[in-house]
């Protein structure tokens, strides 16, 4: 993609979920890494890359996770993502989407166009925000998580403002 246009990137300046990184945005919503760029796209349209890395299921536990369980669930979780235009509030046709293992990440990659700045920012947001829900959605109990995935399970499974632990996310 192309530089992101000045009014787009002003939109994602003023956006409390991102921060300008590597020729677009960093999203600070989650524990996952999200990269958002946009560009120009026909018709006043605004094009946009969403990126999400996150860990692959051996890379998030510190046991060893057998060949048909780490599959079943890289399917599974690819299924799942293919469902994010259905978490947000505008109707989003996706140009691309691809989901890939890269060693130890699992990076998830959506390419859209959207009429408006804002709307391309907010629905952004809500696919890296989709991507890290289903992550934890889908985390398969018996295994000891490290990382940021242990992190995501203790702040899910804390309830209340007292600190009372709750249940866990499933």
């Amino acid at each position: 993609m192309t530089e992101v246009p000045p009014e787009v990137g002003r939109i994602f300046d003023r956006h409390d979920a991102f921060v300008p990184a590597g020729g677009g945005y960093a999203v600070e919503t989650t524990g996952f890494a999200g990269h958002v760029t946009a560009s120009e796209g026909e018709q006043w349209r605004t094009d946009v890359e969403v990126t999400v890395r996150a860990p692959s299921l051996q890379a998030a536990t510190s046991d060893e996770v057998g060949e048909a369980v780490r599959d079943g669930w890289f399917e599974t979780f690819e299924r799942r993502l293919e469902d994010a235009p259905k978490a947000t509030r505008v109707s989003v046709d996706l140009d691309e989407y691809v989901v890939e293992q890269d060693g130890e990440e699992v990076v998830v990659t959506y390419r859209f166009s959207l009429g408006t700045g804002n709307q391309a920012a907010d629905v952004a947001k809500a696919f890296v925000e989709y991507v890290q829900g289903t992550y934890v959605e889908g985390i398969v109990p018996g295994y000891d998580y490290v990382g940021v995935v242990a992190d995501l399970m203790d702040a899910a499974s804390t309830g209340g403002s007292d600190g009372n632990r709750g249940g866990t996310p499933l």
